[in-house]
């Protein structure tokens, strides 16, 4: 089965540690441990609740944050997104690949409102 992981990222294409307020998302399609696809795409403007259904209308099943408010958190479970918060800040295939493989360690929630 396909996984689709969202991660927020800046225009460099590195994690965006603020969640919210992202310039650009990529999902990665996955199978197994292999990227199928890169997809960067502009994400709506802000409003609290919006992202968490957003990107699950657009199929994602994870997201990998830096940091991401409770309530956010409940919509994406609501949803049946998996979240992953503490992420380090990489590139986000770097860091797609490193969740599939088990490497890469996740921290605290950095999200503090």
């Amino acid at each position: 089965m396909n996984k689709k992981i969202a991660v927020p990222v800046d225009e460099n294409g590195v994690l965006d540690g603020h969640f919210g307020h992202c310039k650009f998302f990529e999902i990665i399609t996955v199978e197994g441990n292999t990227i199928l696809s890169n997809e960067k795409v502009v994400p709506p403007l802000h409003e609290p609740g919006l992202l968490p259904k957003w990107l699950a209308e657009k199929g994602a099943t994870d997201v990998l944050a830096g940091g991401m408010g409770y309530k956010a958190i409940q919509i994406f479970n609501y949803n049946n997104v998996n979240v992953f918060v503490g992420a380090p800040q990489l590139q986000a295939a770097e860091l797609v690949n490193g969740f599939l493989d088990g490497s890469i360690v996740f921290n605290a929630n950095y999200c503090d409102h």
